[in-house]
């Protein structure tokens, strides 16, 4: 089995090609076929083979599939005599189902493989550590031939928007949704998002998912949040624990008014930065747990699902989407995940092994060079790790970094033990409605 492979750093992934052919040869082959008709020339583990290596060689279109199969060859595989019609009616026919379970599989094993370089110092309290967000492709999609011209309010043409919970320790997909409606509120689907999550998981999340009915239902149902404090936002001081200037620790009633309240009490702390007043919340109330530095260095590391997206869309291309059908978007998406994947285990490997933050090794410069490192045969991991500074493949990283004032753990002062920190709650607006959504969990 897959997962029995190297569980640490000592198996390098860095032959990424070959990574992916193990993993490829333990997928259910064809079965066999039955009744009349011509036998099946490209075989299903071929068709996939090829979809990875050419995301991950960089390749932009599905006729690079069909060259790749008919003309080049590829690893172990024969060169097909099949055409590029033939090549396009498979994937058109195929689904998403087995590109799905490889992803599935590939995460678990990745998982396993970075768990010895993976820091708990992230907020140790908390089960796990995840920023959920969302990225639309719907921006991009009218660069293809079939889309062009398509007015704005055309909307249902456009292929979606992915939504993803990201664990900031593993810098690895979670989970991953397909939303084919790229306009619907975020709010919409997000506790289907992080249904999954073990109780006692810290989730991260930006000003889109914010709402009072959204906080108390993370926290009746054992999750820790932090988010922003929206401007204009009212609110009622219950308890100070530390307060100095702009610096601010305390708990509140979110909703001063009648019309909007929410359930639960909720921690505010504040603080400034240059010109910047930095304002956030939480439901961990206790700031012994978590100390205002930490919090605002968890929420600094929201934008990792940011950089993760941009992975996904820009250095592996999949703004560049290979056609106007659902399907074989849904099939670039899967295989575009599945590389991105590997590509982050990499980087946090090459990062333990030189003694530098995963950050500061550049991840343009390890899509562009780590294939064809690999392919020439040189290990891409002993590259970076060696030569990476030299080369600029580890550089410092360009990462705003945000600095909260400590304060003395003496200076702050207990709630009272009797102090009352649920009340009626009152929602000025629910988002109920529920869409269809393409699940996949990573690990």
């Amino acid at each position: 089995m897959v997962g029995k492979r190297g569980d640490d750093l000592q198996d390098p992934i860095g032959g990424i090609e070959e990574f992916l052919r193990q993993c490829l040869e333990e997928m259910q082959p064809d079965p066999a076929q039955k009744g009349p008709g011509r036998p099946r020339v490209l075989p299903a583990l071929a068709l996939w083979a090829g979809l990875l290596v050419c995301v991950l060689r960089g390749f932009g279109t599905q006729l690079a599939i069909w060259r790749l199969l008919s003309d080049r060859g590829l690893w172990f595989f024969p060169r097909f005599p099949v055409t590029d019609q033939a090549v396009y009616k498979r994937l058109q026919t195929a689904g998403t189902a087995p590109l799905e379970r490889l992803f599935s599989q590939i995460s678990t094993v990745l998982a396993a493989r970075v768990q010895g370089a993976v820091s708990a110092r992230l907020a140790p309290f908390a089960a796990e550590v995840v920023s959920i967000d969302e990225s639309t492709l719907d921006a991009v999609a009218r660069r293809l031939p079939a889309l062009r011209g398509v007015p704005a309010g055309a909307r249902r043409l456009l292929p979606g928007k992915l939504a993803g919970v990201f664990d900031l320790r593993g810098q690895q997909w979670r989970s991953v949704r397909f939303h084919p409606y790229p306009h619907q509120n975020a709010k919409v689907g997000a506790r289907d998002l992080v249904a999954d999550l073990p109780p006692g998981a810290l989730v991260v999340a930006d000003l889109g998912y914010f709402g009072f009915a959204w906080f108390d239902w993370l926290t009746e149902r054992g999750y820790y949040w932090v988010s922003r404090l929206r401007a204009k936002t009212s609110y009622t001081v219950l308890h100070v624990f530390y307060q100095r200037g702009a610096v601010f620790d305390g708990l509140v009633w979110l909703g001063a008014h009648r019309a909007d309240r929410a359930r639960q009490a909720v921690r505010l702390v504040t603080f400034r930065q240059g010109g910047t007043l930095r304002r956030y919340i939480t439901n961990v109330r206790e700031p012994h747990t978590f100390p205002m530095r930490a919090l605002a260095e968890v929420y600094a590391r929201r934008w990792d699902i940011e950089m993760a997206f941009a992975l996904v869309k820009q250095h592996l291309k999949l703004r560049l989407l290979w056609s106007a059908k659902p399907v074989v978007i849904q099939q670039q998406l899967w295989a575009t995940l599945i590389i991105a994947q590997v590509l982050q285990a990499l980087r946090l490997e090459i990062a333990v092994k030189a003694g530098v933050d995963p950050f500061e090794v550049s991840i343009g410069l390890l899509v562009e060079y780590a294939p064809r490192y690999a392919y020439e045969g040189r290990d891409p991991v002993q590259v970076f790790v060696e030569r990476g500074r030299d080369l600029g493949f580890i550089r410092p990283s360009r990462r705003t970094r945000i600095h909260a004032p400590p304060i003395p753990g003496a200076d702050i002062r207990p709630a009272p033990p009797d102090l009352g920190l649920i009340r009626t709650p009152r929602y000025a607006q629910r988002h109920c409605a529920r869409q269809t959504t393409h699940t996949l969990k990573g690990n």
